[in-house]
């Protein structure tokens, strides 16, 4: 472990400031960060997501209907575990993202129901420079979420355009 990435930094004698984010120069291609704390979902969180996007599909939010499915209650919208996951890996591979890129490859591999406790991990990919903006680069991760079973419910890689060190908005935001 020779080189440990700082979660704090030193702004005064013994004062010290929470930093969130990995710059584009951190970044090694085949890290693996899990990333904690997990999250327990409720049928609150379901419901209130199907209707702040207008998912339509009773599976969703009525009980009686999903009831009647081989799954036998109300399944948690695949759109959340999605959201889900990807905030759960901000605080290290994208809270010093100038843009994300896009979402590949995303896999819903097993249901997720209320009360399932969610874990995600992610793997550095690739990383280059960008061409056309030289004080950012772009990075690839591939993010695994898992339930308190350790079973892999959704996978998925994302691509985001990384500040690189030194020309990102904190200092003049005071991070």
């Amino acid at each position: 472990m020779e080189n440990i990435l700082s979660a704090y930094r030193e702004i005064g004698p013994n004062r010290y400031r929470e930093t969130n984010g990995l710059y584009y120069e951190d970044f090694q291609v085949g890290d693996v960060f899990e990333h904690r704390p997990g999250r327990t979902i409720t049928d609150v969180d379901n419901i209130w997501m199907t209707l702040l996007t207008m998912n339509i599909q009773p599976v969703h939010f009525d009980a009686a209907y999903a009831g009647q499915t081989e799954w036998k209650k109300m399944l948690v919208d695949s759109t959340f575990t999605l959201a889900l996951l990807t905030g759960m890996s901000v605080r290290t591979v994208s809270a010093k993202v100038v843009a994300n890129l896009g979402w590949n490859n995303v896999k819903a591999t097993h249901p997720v129901f209320a009360g399932d406790t969610l874990y995600a991990e992610s793997t550095v990919l690739s990383k280059r420079e960008s061409k056309s903006r030289p004080t950012q680069g772009i990075v690839t991760v591939s993010t695994r979420g898992v339930n308190q079973d350790g079973v892999e419910v959704m996978s998925f890689e994302r691509t985001m355009l990384i500040y690189k060190c030194g020309h990102s908005p904190e200092a003049a935001a005071n991070y």
